[in-house]
């Protein structure tokens, strides 16, 4: 039940990311609630369908829709009378992103695949969602930004869970666990601009000289 309600908020979490989202690019309210709904669905849709579960998470539980929607319309108003302070936003979106990825490793885990599975659907949860929000906005997805640490927070966070489980702890303790290692990669990439080394190719020379 707690798990539960915790993924309902990590969608809800989500969903404001993605009204927000909307926002900066002055969408109407439809597109308000279709940016949210495909942040808070997108990795999760996409994990279900790899996985061949049937049905899809949300249309087996409607009531994501709803928390979904409820979510995004809220925070039209919130944000008109109120701007939420960009850090604070960074981490919800941080815990929201640990619920969802923890999530989807046990549900790969639950469906009988092994542990690097289960870091790679914990990925695509949490990630692939903000992906496709970044896409439809035309913005450069999150998840390849330099000084994020994005994927590689969740690629750790899965990877400690599955650890935790692989040497006897149970799912309680391992989804701690994995969900502080994810909040902690992000908050370092928030707070202290935590990056991993940047690969750039050298300028062509200027050979219209010679």
């Amino acid at each position: 039940m707690i798990l539960q309600l915790l993924d309902y908020a990590g969608a809800a979490v989500f969903a404001i990311s993605g009204a927000l989202a909307a926002g900066r690019k002055s969408l109407d309210m439809l597109g308000v609630v279709v940016i949210a709904l495909v942040t808070a669905t997108g990795g999760g849709t996409i994990r279900d369908l790899l996985l061949d579960r049937n049905p899809v998470f949300w249309i087996g539980d409607p009531l994501y829709v709803v928390v979904i929607i409820v979510a995004a319309l809220a925070t039209i108003p919130y944000t008109r009378w109120m701007r939420p302070p960009l850090q604070m936003l960074q981490i919800a979106d941080a815990l929201g992103l640990a619920f969802f990825s923890i999530a989807g490793a046990q549900v790969a885990i639950t469906a009988g695949h092994g542990g690097l599975i289960a870091v790679i659907m914990a990925t695509i949860t949490g990630s692939f969602g903000g992906l496709l929000r970044d896409v439809l906005c035309n913005e450069i997805p999150m998840i390849l930004r330099k000084g994020q640490l994005y994927g590689v927070a969740v690629i750790a966070g899965a990877s400690v869970y599955v650890l935790a489980l692989e040497i006897g702890l149970t799912r309680w303790p391992a989804t701690i666990i994995g969900m502080l290692v994810i909040v902690a990669f992000r908050g370092g990439a928030i707070v202290w601009n935590w990056s991993l080394p940047v690969y750039s190719l050298p300028d062509a020379p200027d050979r219209s000289r010679d």
